[in-house]
């Protein structure tokens, strides 16, 4: 072994001076993992002691509102029923979801087996194609190895059998089509050789050559990942055009032709210590899918993710531009999505002409002696480079202060095979563990953080209870809530203006995008419509693009959205100020997040002024109302979150719904021309609805989207903070000898409190 390289597993004859050096950086990561591993144990702990308290609690508190439920005393306890019910914690229950977005090819099944530390557990593209169905894969605390293959629903099967009947129709063009054929291939891998030649009605009315469960669902459930996968593999790859058009077939090679119905796949894998419980890695194909139900959930699973691993091989990332428009669809994410952290992960790192990158080599005055230098000096440039590109997406779309752009690791270059092997690189060189340090680590934070702030939330609302005894005089209380009451309601009317104000930032660039889009739509639309090379076929495409309203993944062409194409210009212009308006971290008043945190500073200091008194009861109501201002926010947080993709998207489903009936008669197109004809219905089309506004249309749905956001917001507000106020200021007199003891609960709450803050401080 050359000097500098990786360590030999099972050397026994004593090695290089790099082997225990290398083998000592190696078990720093295991060691952290067995930290990080105890640490998630007593949460687990603590949570289970916790949730148990819950439980009782909420029965408890039912009984009560069953028993003297009354319209105006009742409402503020409604609202801790839902509190502690919603406080019932299980940190494993919402999943950390991580995405490996790449190609086939780049590499993604052969770094997940590597993670999870199962070699050859997911088949990897080889000489069959994988499926473009989104894999993912969890732990949990089963002894088994499980796999669940979802299938398209009836319906949606003959929704896009009925697309593949239209595209496989004859036309004057018998030149050869890998997409023609790989739709007829779909077609007879349901129902038979010779299916490609039926009508849609006739199709219909056959018997599948494949039994297909009526619970679409096939589940496995094995004792080892072998087996396991042994039985997965048939399901995940698809066929060849020879294989599907034999005559006779095994029962082994039926198991093959699941693949055109297969919607994704779950794997659940026994606890692990590589992986940990909660966290599901999504191998996410790159392009979306043909069928409309898996290429919608192509787009959730983008967005669920709270961390995206843009994947390809070290090859394509320094050739191909693929990688860049991968990475583009990932940073969308961070615009309407969970995202909060992204990377590129560069696979097959170890490949290298070592005679090669000698010529071609910048540092020639420094001498290099082996491969194993070559590789490592090599995959550091890399790095420096592509984190610059990384860093420039993300710029284009994000303010400069975001935390994404200030983080180390942009860029990963790592090789599952030499994890494996160890010929050239150690493990710590492959960067393997280094990814599940990050995994390690992004996980248990969040969880424990969770897991404490459930805690703190618990033991708030408990002290409360037990104060309420001292709500004594009713009048002096139903001032002091009617006072904080007028007060918040006159805030959250001026958040609204704040809202206002904050959402009319995009009314310049909206215009601006909408002028950029009537000037430029043509020239997008030549650039799809005519190609220059590479057309043969491409007549086919643009009917499947038609019959998919304007969106079709496409193995040849890539993924192709007219909709999203012609609503690009609006998105160019409006990215920034989209990206600061709905930034997490804290800005300027232009984002939402400063002005809901004014709002919840403003209504803290008015508690606490409010609240001078320093008897106990003033002190745990102050201590609820403040609290339950931060979950308030918290919550409209949330709900901004979940509403950013839609509001995002409402740009290129405007536009895709303005061109319905182009898309329709344009799909309708038969014989002699039809591609010329297609393109002049399309062409004619759009310029006509650009005539008709429908930039204009597009911009200004946003802005009811937009506007919809701000009533949400505002009405939520009104209505959770006029409950807590009525549980805060409830007179105990409308409660003696009805509210249940809750004492006990609130003694073994504060005791997991403490341990759990002793344990995060020792």
């Amino acid at each position: 072994m050359a000097e500098g390289g990786p360590e030999q597993q099972g050397n026994t004859d004593g090695g290089t001076e790099e082997t225990p050096r290398k083998r000592k950086k190696f078990n720093r990561y295991q060691n952290f993992e067995d930290e990080e591993q105890e640490a998630l144990k007593n949460c687990k702990r603590k949570q289970k002691d916790l949730r148990t308290i819950l439980n009782e609690s909420c029965i408890k508190l039912s009984d009560f509102l069953s028993l003297h439920g009354s319209p105006g005393t009742t409402d503020g306890f409604e609202y801790i029923e839902n509190r502690l019910k919603g406080l019932k914690p299980d940190i494993l229950l919402d999943p950390i979801c991580i995405g490996l977005f790449g190609s086939t090819g780049a590499g993604k099944s052969t770094l997940l087996n590597a993670i999870i530390e199962k070699k050859f557990f997911l088949p990897v593209s080889g000489s069959k194609t994988c499926t473009s169905c989104v894999v993912q894969i969890n732990t949990s605390r089963t002894k088994n190895y499980e796999a669940k293959i979802y299938l398209l629903s009836d319906e949606e099967w003959k929704d896009e059998l009925k697309s593949l009947v239209a595209l496989l129709e004859p036309d004057e063009d018998n030149e050869k089509d890998e997409e023609r054929d790989e739709n007829a291939l779909k077609i007879c891998a349901i129902y038979g050789q010779g299916a490609e030649t039926k009508t849609y009605e006739e199709l219909c009315a056959m018997k599948p050559i494949i039994n297909i469960p009526s619970s679409r669902c096939i589940s496995f459930k094995e004792m080892q990942a072998e087996a396991l996968s042994e039985k997965l593999e048939p399901y995940i790859r698809t066929q060849n055009i020879n294989d599907a058009t034999r005559t006779e077939i095994s029962e082994e090679d039926k198991k093959m032709q699941f693949w055109p119905l297969i919607k994704n796949v779950e794997v659940t894998l026994p606890r692990s210590d590589v992986l940990p419980e909660g966290v599901i890695l999504m191998d996410i194909p790159g392009t979306g899918d043909f069928n409309s139900k898996r290429d919608a959930m192509w787009k959730e699973n983008i967005n669920r993710c709270s961390v995206i691993w843009v994947v390809n091989s070290f090859e394509r990332i320094q050739g191909e531009k693929n990688h860049e428009k991968l990475l583009s669809e990932g940073v969308k994410a961070f615009q309407c999505g969970m995202c909060r952290d992204i990377a590129l992960v560069a696979t097959k790192s170890d490949s290298l002409d070592l005679e090669e990158y000698k010529r071609e080599r910048k540092e020639k005055n420094t001498p290099l002696t082996n491969e194993h230098d070559a590789i490592l000096e090599r995959n550091a440039m890399v790095k420096q480079q592509k984190s610059k590109v990384v860093k420039r997406s993300l710029e284009k779309k994000l303010p400069n202060n975001s935390e994404v752009l200030q983080k180390a690791d942009l860029v990963y270059t790592v090789s599952a095979r030499e994890y494996w092997q160890g010929k050239k690189l150690s493990k710590e060189e492959t960067e393997i563990p280094k990814l599940r340090e990050y995994i390690w680590k992004f996980y248990v934070s969040e969880k424990r953080k969770v897991l404490i702030d459930y805690v703190q939330e618990a033991l708030v609302i408990f002290k409360l209870l037990q104060s309420l005894s001292c709500n004594h005089d009713k009048q002096h209380l139903h001032v002091k809530k009617n006072t904080l009451k007028d007060f918040i309601m006159g805030k959250i009317s001026e958040l609204e203006k704040d809202i206002e104000k904050c959402f009319a930032s995009m009314e310049q660039p909206l215009n601006e995008g909408v002028n950029e889009a009537k000037k430029s739509y043509e020239k997008i639309m030549r650039k799809f419509l005519t190609r220059d090379r590479g057309y043969q076929g491409y007549h086919r495409t643009l009917k499947a693009v038609c019959l998919k309203n304007g969106v079709f993944a496409s193995r040849r062409f890539d993924r192709i959205d007219i909709n999203e194409s012609l609503a690009q210009p609006i998105y160019e212009k409006i990215d920034m100020n989209f990206g600061q308006i709905f930034r997490i971290q804290m800005g300027t008043r232009a984002t939402l997040k400063a002005n809901l945190v004014t709002f919840k500073c403003a209504v803290q200091q008015k508690l606490k002024e409010t609240e001078r008194k320093k008897s106990v009861a003033d002190a745990c109501r102050l201590e609820f109302l403040e609290q339950e201002t931060d979950f308030i926010l918290s919550e409209t947080e949330k709900v901004i979150l979940q509403r950013k993709a839609d509001i995002y998207h409402s740009l290129s489903a405007s536009i895709q719904k303005d061109l319905l009936l182009c898309y329709e008669e344009a799909a309708k197109i038969r014989g002699s021309q039809a591609y010329q004809r297609m393109q002049n219905v399309i062409s004619q089309g759009i310029k006509n609805e650009v005539e008709r506004g429908i930039f204009e249309k597009a911009k200004e749905k946003m802005k009811i989207e937009l506007l919809k956001l701000k009533v949400d917001i505002t009405g939520k507000l009104e209505k959770d903070f006029s409950d807590v106020l009525s549980l805060a200021f409830c007179p105990w007199e409308e409660l003696d000898g009805k509210l249940p003891g809750l004492q006990q609960e609130f003694f073994f709450i504060n005791m997991i409190h403490k341990e759990l803050q002793a344990a995060r401080d020792a």
